[in-house]
């Protein structure tokens, strides 16, 4: 037993990244899974952990951490390792640029699409008697509303629309950058890294026209390096659906 605990879903998106900077530091934790599939975050044992019934969630003793990229920091100034910021003042501006640009752009993009291809499906097919009394007990309303879209295909053509516009638009973002430097805010590994790839590790298979080996080389490189990592290969051995074995892509070389 160890004094944090990672509540988490899959290693990917938001749930992924404090995964990730545990791995990379070396903290032991103790791996709760939510199947947010299944709803297990709006079940009374996490709401008493986490209120606003949102994944993931991290205790530290008696501290309980909310919000993923928050929590990403506070690994890395709490606890021995790696250092995951950099230490000169313009790359920490500019791991918080693109951490915060990933947070309040890309993510939402991607998590509609990623809603309404994977998510809304998955849990389509179940009982709607019991889908709606899942639903009513979330306890955000705008968060019942997003599950709503999700489950009845019910995201506009003109959502999905700028969804893919906004992707397109960071993947130019990405690979211009990466065309500057090894990694996407320093010349060092760090939280921009980690931030970035677990939403974008599966841009060549969700995005194909847009992220590959011709078109974004650089883009290309810096997944397959983070992927080799053997903090990424323990995280997402985690997984336990069809999302954690997409990354199996990045073992491809460049044609």
């Amino acid at each position: 037993m160890t004094d944090v605990t990672l509540y988490h879903w899959e290693p990917n998106a938001n749930s992924g990244k404090p995964m990730l900077a545990l791995f990379e530091k070396g903290v032991a934790f103790d791996s709760h899974y939510l199947d947010l599939l299944n709803f297990d975050q709006h079940r009374p044992d996490y709401l008493a952990v986490n209120p606003l019934g949102t994944i993931p969630a991290m205790t530290h003793g008696k501290l309980v951490l909310t919000e993923s990229t928050a929590i990403m920091e506070y690994v890395d100034e709490a606890f021995d390792g790696p250092r995951l910021m950099p230490a000169d003042p313009v790359d920490q501006w500019r791991t918080r640029w693109w951490m915060k640009f990933m947070d309040q752009w890309l993510a939402p993009s991607f998590s509609m699409i990623g809603w309404s291809v994977f998510v809304g499906p998955s849990v389509r097919q179940k009982d709607p008697a019991e889908l709606e009394a899942a639903i009513d007990r979330i306890p955000m309303p705008e968060r019942r509303v997003a599950w709503r879209k999700a489950i009845h295909g019910a995201f506009s053509p003109e959502e999905m629309t700028e969804s893919q516009r906004r992707v397109a638009l960071c993947i130019g973002y990405l690979e211009q950058a990466l065309g500057e430097r090894q990694w996407l805010a320093s010349d060092e590994y760090g939280l921009a890294d980690i931030n970035g790839f677990n939403l974008a590790y599966a841009m060549p298979l969700s995005q194909p026209q847009l992220c590959n080996d011709e078109l974004t080389p650089h883009i290309m490189r810096w997944l397959r390096a983070i992927y080799a990592r053997p903090a990424t290969r323990a995280c997402w051995a985690l997984g336990r659906t069809d999302l954690a074995r997409r990354i199996s892509l990045l073992e491809s070389e460049p044609a």
